[in-house]
């Protein structure tokens, strides 16, 4: 590991703190180094609230003039919510300036490192780069496309099976590992369901780690199937529902449902579903960065065959299931060879307990 890499490496760890809490912002660390010491170190926290550059320089020991700083992400060079730091670095007068990535913000992309050349400032750009880019998989997806970044999350016994053939599926996973897909809903925007799953399980869909909020419950239904008195409809001042429905909508339900404060967006159809591509446009354009999947298996096949999935996360649970008629996390038509099937790529395998979890990219390459 080279010195670089060793203090770009803390500035990762810092950048992560904020998991979950800086959207519609990026997660960004730095770490100022001078005579081979850190001297100051800062991450963006919250959005709205300085960034990291900010709270490096703020919290620093000594003046920082002929420093080195070592930041995630290129510097801002466009006024938002806070000053642009590209500005700050040049009044700061540091000698070096090195950068894990460009940010891919069309706002920035470049721009803010130029201006920092062009001060005089020594800068190098690609030290950690991967890491920084995988840490920020979200933010750089939305603020290209526009559309959210979305997770598919299931958990399956050993013989693929996310259900018994009777529809009973508490607990497949185990406890550690319901926990860590809570933790999720929390570092996400919005959690998705499909109508079958709300009318089977009734869940509430928010998140109950301490120090996250809620995300954006979103459910997929067509018809207008969903009772009113369903549990992701209540509480709405703690946690915001957006439904998803066609033109096959029961006016009279929509009617009952806009009388209770719930947003329901109509979009067209595909064999009378909901299209889940437009369905994307709609939620980026309200800002919605990212979702969480929880649906069935019928809405994860919608999704796949959409082209809306961005990653999954899978909890393999020590356990056997059986029966030809026990439910797959994937139904649908599915594709008929080989060839046709979905891939993956950086695939990342850890334990929860005695679950296993896989993490994996789908690979749109081809």
């Amino acid at each position: 590991m080279t010195t670089d890499e060793f203090y770009m490496k803390r500035a990762l760890e810092l950048a992560v703190k904020a998991k979950g809490h800086t959207s519609p912002n990026p997660m960004v660390g730095a770490v100022i180094v001078k005579d081979n010491r850190i001297i100051g170190e800062g991450y963006h926290q919250k959005a709205g609230e300085p960034h990291a550059e900010v709270n490096a320089v703020q919290s620093a020991e000594e003046s920082v003039k002929g420093a080195t700083i070592y930041v995630t992400l290129e510097p801002c060079s466009h006024f938002g919510k806070t000053p642009p730091c590209s500005d700050l670095i040049i009044r700061s007068e540091f000698k070096k300036v090195v950068v894990a990535t460009l940010d891919p913000n069309p706002l920035v992309a470049g721009r803010g490192l130029k201006r920092i050349e062009e001060a005089g400032i020594e800068v190098e750009v690609g030290v950690c780069e991967k890491e920084s880019v995988q840490m920020n998989e979200v933010f750089n997806y939305f603020i290209t496309t526009k559309q959210p970044f979305t997770v598919m999350k299931y958990a399956m016994t050993l013989d693929g099976k996310i259900a018994t053939e009777t529809g009973q599926s508490k607990w497949i996973s185990s406890k550690e590992s319901r926990e860590h897909a809570h933790r999720l809903r929390g570092e996400l925007s919005g959690i998705m369901a499909g109508i079958g799953t709300v009318l089977k399980d009734n869940p509430q869909l928010t998140c109950r780690v301490p120090g996250y909020g809620n995300p954006i419950r979103i459910v997929v239904d067509s018809q207008l199937r969903i009772p009113l008195d369903a549990a992701v409809l209540a509480d709405q001042n703690e946690a915001k529902t957006v439904i998803l429905t066609t033109q096959y909508a029961s006016e009279e339900k929509l009617k009952a449902l806009e009388a209770m404060s719930i947003e329901v967006i109509k979009v067209r159809d595909t064999d009378k579903r909901v299209d889940l591509s437009e369905a994307m446009q709609v939620l980026g354009e309200k800002g919605i960065d990212s979702i969480l999947l929880e649906g069935g298996g019928k809405l994860n096949a919608s999704a796949l065959e959409a082209g809306i999935v961005n990653k999954v996360t899978i909890y393999i649970a020590p356990k056997l299931v059986g029966g030809e008629n026990a439910i797959s996390p994937v139904m649908g038509r599915g594709v008929k060879t080989m060839s046709e099937a979905y891939l993956f790529k950086d695939t990342q395998t850890f334990r929860i307990g005695e679950d296993i979890v896989i993490e994996a990219l789908i690979d749109r390459s081809e």
